[in-house]
């Protein structure tokens, strides 16, 4: 089978209505509009969610709670999760992006104290909780925080 043999599955298109093609049509004359009305003109109808004047769902319903507009979105990370790294590696937020640790950066990372390390890294992340920087320096490493 090649690409221009492919053809749709039987039944499965239609014609498009051909308005306006006369009364023999079924389609002709107001050309399935109706008569009158907002919605026979031209460039007639309301916008989505439009119920007539009445006051909309949208508006009806109670709004909740409070948006912070300057919040920051924080890629929170643990000390179990630097285990992968070899001994002496140099832990920057390029290489957790490459190992597949982190998927975006986002507003920035932050080390976080979970779990333990064995391993001696030099970290150089944009924040690091105080206990995860005791956990990393113990560990034999060091923490530079950019």
């Amino acid at each position: 089978m090649k690409l221009h043999e492919l053809k749709p599955a039987e039944g499965s298109t239609h014609a498009p209505k051909r308005l306006g093609r006369g009364v023999g049509s079924g389609h002709g004359k107001t050309s399935g509009k109706g008569h009158k009305g907002q919605n026979s003109r031209a460039g007639g109808g309301v916008r989505p969610g439009f119920e007539g004047g009445q006051n909309p769902l949208f508006r009806r319903m109670p709004k909740r709670g409070f948006n912070n507009i300057s919040r920051k979105d924080i890629v929170a990370l643990n000390v179990r999760d630097l285990e992968r790294f070899e001994n002496g590696t140099e832990v920057t937020i390029e290489s957790l992006l490459e190992c597949g640790l982190i998927k975006a950066v986002k507003d920035g990372v932050k080390i976080l104290a979970t779990g333990e390390l064995t391993k001696a890294l030099t970290v150089k992340i944009d924040k690091v909780s105080p206990a995860a920087a005791k956990k990393i320096v113990a560990a034999g490493g060091k923490v530079e925080v950019e």
